[in-house]
Formats: structure tokens, C-alpha cells, sequence
């Protein structure tokens, strides 16, 4: 393992790689739109998450920018103790080491992440999707003047232009020590990896998220927050898939005329189950595996359920695990609801869109944890840090 870089070092590599990223743009947007026009695949999603524009670029610098100004996540002190021999004992957050991220389609990520896992003192392999590769490889050439400009060697950020084949054998027979992976990505390539990973895996990137409209539901805001979740990125892991609604919803019908009509105006293909199934222009769903689906598509379910229980026990049963909501007016019946989801991230009255490093405070995010160990939902630069123990006595033996 490297030796760690001071934490003034560290900052000036993060802020000369913001100014480069906006010194650049142009050249950048120039190598994502050889990216876009090569990229002859049918999935909106991935297009979506292909794309650089102007606003991706004020993005990156932003994340870059806040990166440089938080606090070293390293060396924090967690707990100390006292022996009652004199030796002190304590344990500070230290790096993981080397860390591989295996993602598609997002050259943000080349930004977001690299910046995290340099910012945490630990080095990173890239290993990016075909679909992005002029995009991510002119994003790691900045990466390597910044690391040059600071005399830090460009090993802190490498990226892995690999086939199929070739990180398969890497992921079993790895050139170097690699202490974490963290694929991003669709399910394919999360059961990629974690079948030939010889390291510890984070799952990061499945949905399927479910929102429940309580009986003691404001309608207005449960209108909107279905609409806010559900329309505005379809290709984020945190966009909406599931609304269940309460059979004694009091003005269901009219909310759920409401709801479809809105829905249909932004073109989401509308299935329901079979109590909701008489909603003109929707589908009642075949197959009960839709329930485990994530869509990262303009196509929602809508279903009934009983009560607040039903709603409880259906989410646990099918969802992703990633973030659940429910709309009530209701503080009991929410807070019942927000500890029984087993889902990383869990609201009252709030979209679910919200589940994001950025927005939750954390200046970005490496990932969002679908897994409880060691870190849940997203992983910010305070989480991407493992820990060590110090202990400091003046000859005492056992």
C-alpha cells in the first residue's frame, strides 16, 4: 500500500481537477459525443446515463470542489479506552487500500468516485463500460495531470481497459492486492462479479423501490411525489416502480382517475393487479415475478393492499432493498412503517428521488449499498474508510 498522502495534498489534487474538468468541457463533451453516437443499444436508461452535458459537467466540478473543502475522513478517532494497565487503546478510520469499481455508462463516475476513494486516502481502479470509453478516458488523463501537477504518482487513479474476458480473469487472479469491489451497474453485472470476485463485494445500483398511500393520505402530495419519483429520471436507481394503495383509501377512485391521467400524460406504461384492474388504459399484470422487477423505464405498478401491514410485508418481500416510502399524515403509522421496511433508505411525505450522496450531505457518493456490511445506502467519503486500532504502552506484557 502506498504511502498516505497529506491531506493538503490530497485538496490541491481534488481543486486543480475541478479546474481542469471546466478548462476542458469542450474537449470532454467532444469525446461523450463519439460515445453517444457509437452507442446503438435501445436502452433509454443507459443512454440517459451515457450522456455528458453542460449540467453533468457543473456536476462534476461541484462534487470535485465539495470534495476539497470536507474534513479528512481519516484518522478519526471512534472509540479509546484505558487500560487498567496503563496501555491506551484506540481505533481511527483508515483507508481500505486499493479499491476496483466496475461500472456502465456513467462518465460521472470516473469524477464522483475516484474523487471519494482518492479524497479517503485509497487508490482506484476504473473499469468503466465500452459505451463510455472516449468519455472515461479523457476524464482520467485529467486525472493524471492533476495527480503530476501535485508530484503524486497517476497510480492513485488508473483505469482498466479491459474486455469481458480479460476482467473476468483479473477479478480471479488479480495483478495487484485489491481490498474492495463495487460494481455499479444492472444485475447482470453485479452477479458478474460477485461470482468471480476473490474480494469483498458492495452491491450498489438495484431499486425497485415502492411507495405506499395510507388511508390518512394527503392526496395532493402523494399526486406529486409519485409523479416526482416515478418521471423525472427514469435511468436512477432511485426512481419509483410500486405504488401500493390502500383498499379504504377514503376518494380512491377519483385519486387513483387522478393518478393514471397524469401518469399517462408523461407516457408511463400503467399495470396493476387485479383489484386496480378496471382503471381505463392500464394492464393487469400476468406474472407475479413484476413484483421483484426494477424498471429504469417509463412503467409503473400500481396495486392494492389491505392495510398498513400488507403494505409492509409486500415491500419486504420484493423490493430491492434500496428506499421505500410512505404518505400519510399519520406520525404513528409512519414511524411504524419507516422502522419495519427493511430498506436502506425510508420516507414520510418525500420522494424517493432523494436517495443520493449529494443530497443527503455527503458531497457525492462512491455508491449506494444495497447491503447491510459496512455501509448502507449511499457511500459517502466519511464510509469509504475501514478502521485500525493503536495501541500505545510503555512496555507492558500480557
Amino acid at each position: 500500500m502506498s504511502l498516505i498522502l497529506s491531506i493538503e495534498k490530497r485538496n490541491a489534487v481534488l481543486t486543480t481537477m475541478s479546474e481542469l474538468v471546466k478548462l476542458e468541457q469542450s474537449k470532454i463533451l467532444g469525446a461523450n459525443k463519439k460515445d453517444l453516437e457509437g452507442y446503438s443499444g435501445e436502452d433509454i436508461a443507459m443512454r440517459d446515463r451515457l450522456k455528458v452535458d453542460a449540467a453533468k459537467i457543473s456536476g462534476m466540478v461541484l462534487s470535485l470542489q465539495q470534495l476539497a473543502s470536507q474534513q479528512d475522513p481519516l484518522g478519526v478517532e471512534r472509540f479509546q479506552f484505558t487500560h487498567e494497565n496503563g496501555i491506551h487503546i484506540s481505533n481511527k478510520t483508515a483507508p481500505f487500500g486499493t479499491i476496483l469499481i466496475i461500472y456502465e455508462s456513467r462518465p460521472d463516475v470516473t469524477i464522483e468516485a475516484a474523487g471519494i476513494a482518492f479524497k479517503s486516502g485509497n487508490k482506484i481502479l476504473l473499469k468503466g463500460g465500452k459505451e463510455s470509453l472516449n468519455s472515461n478516458l479523457i476524464l482520467v488523463q485529467l486525472w493524471h495531470k492533476a495527480l503530476e501537477q501535485h508530484d503524486c504518482s497517476t497510480d492513485w487513479v488508473a483505469y482498466l481497459e479491459f474486455d469481458r474476458a480479460q476482467t473476468q480473469n483479473f477479478l480471479e487472479h488479480p495483478s495487484q492486492k485489491i481490498d474492495l469491489i463495487v460494481p455499479r451497474g444492472g444485475e447482470k453485472l453485479i452477479a458478474f462479479v460477485k461470482q468471480h470476485a476473490t474480494c469483498p463485494v458492495i452491491v450498489s445500483g438495484r431499486g425497485n423501490n415502492f411507495l405506499f398511500v395510507d388511508s390518512e393520505a394527503d392526496l395532493e402530495i402523494a399526486l406529486d411525489v409519485i409523479l416526482n419519483a416515478k418521471t423525472t429520471k427514469i435511468s436512477a436507481c432511485n426512481a419509483l416502480d410500486k405504488v401500493l394503495v390502500a383498499a379504504d383509501l377514503p376518494r380512491k377512485q377519483e385519486f387513483l382517475t387522478q393518478l393514471t391521467q397524469k401518469l399517462q400524460k408523461s407516457e408511463v406504461q400503467i399495470l396493476t393487479d387485479k383489484p386496480l384492474s378496471s382503471l381505463s388504459e392500464t394492464q393487469e399484470i400476468n406474472d407475479e415475478s413484476i413484483w421483484y422487477e426494477e424498471f429504469l423505464d417509463y412503467k409503473i405498478v400500481l396495486g392494492q393492499v389491505t392495510d398498513l401491514t400488507e403494505a409492509i410485508t409486500k415491500i419486504n418481500r420484493y423490493s430491492g432493498g434500496h428506499s421505500a416510502a410512505i404518505i400519510t399524515a399519520n406520525n404513528e403509522k409512519a414511524e411504524t412503517f419507516m422502522q419495519s421496511v427493511d430498506s436502506a433508505a425510508v420516507y414520510h411525505n418525500a420522494s424517493t428521488r432523494f436517495t443520493d450522496g449529494g443530497q443527503f450531505g455527503l458531497g457525492g457518493e462512491l455508491a449506494i449499498s444495497t447491503d447491510k456490511l459496512h455501509q448502507r445506502g449511499p457511500i459517502g467519503l466519511q464510509h469509504l474508510v475501514s478502521n485500525k486500532w493503536y495501541v500505545t504502552g510503555n512496555g507492558q506484557t500480557r
